[in-house]
């Protein structure tokens, strides 16, 4: 297994691991796990290929499912012993988020030779699963929170695609890529790191506008 190919194992299986935490923060029973896990785990890979018009991943490479089956499976036997599944979930989603991300950039730029759409495809890839984990378990969707997120995943994928430009080995970009997303991220998780908001300001009144 190539080092690329290693990253789209760990995406999966860290996005699986957070769609099972969800389950286990709803008490859903083993069933739940496995499909909270495989919906979070395969969700944004799936997009991204179909939107590619390449085959699917996981039909090709059903691996990928097991992966998500065993971690589902291993997640439901020791949630209980972790003491914030919440704090655990928010970092292996951001791990996934980065590891997910570069792979998406990195496919979308093997098939369509793209910056841009590799872009768009890291970002979706990376960003996808966790999206649908909440919207299925009824959590908060990261969307609405003022946190970083798709910037952080867009963030990784622009940086594997610059180092990338250099000539440097694969795993140094892939790696580059992964640690500004996991960065940036993490600092939001850690630190607080916001961007600016909106905030809603009074219309003009009709006098001002003559």
């Amino acid at each position: 297994m190539s080092p690329i190919e290693a990253l789209d194992f760990v995406g999966v299986a860290l996005f699986a691991a957070t769609g099972a935490l969800a389950a286990s923060r709803k008490q859903l029973d083993v069933i739940g796990f496995l499909f909270l896990a495989a919906v979070t785990g395969i969700g944004g890979g799936t997009a991204r290929d179909l939107m590619l018009g390449v085959p699917v991943f996981w039909v090709e490479r059903p691996a990928h499912v097991l992966a998500c089956a065993a971690t589902a499976v291993l997640v439901y036997f020791t949630a209980h012993l972790l003491e914030s599944r919440y704090r655990l979930l928010l970092w292996l989603d951001a791990m996934a988020l980065a590891a997910y991300g570069v792979f998406g950039a990195y496919k979308g730029l093997a098939v369509t030779g793209s910056a841009t759409v590799a872009v768009v495809m890291g970002v979706l890839t990376g960003t996808l699963g966790g999206i649908i984990r909440d919207v299925v378990a009824r959590e908060p969707s990261v969307l609405l929170r003022q946190e970083i997120y798709v910037a952080a995943a867009a963030l990784g994928a622009a940086t594997f695609l610059l180092l990338d430009r250099t000539g440097l080995p694969l795993w140094v970009t892939a790696g580059g890529g992964f640690a500004a997303a996991l960065v940036l991220r993490g600092g939001t998780i850690r630190y607080g790191w916001r961007l600016p908001a909106y905030r809603s300001r009074p219309g003009r009144s009709p006098d001002d506008l003559s």
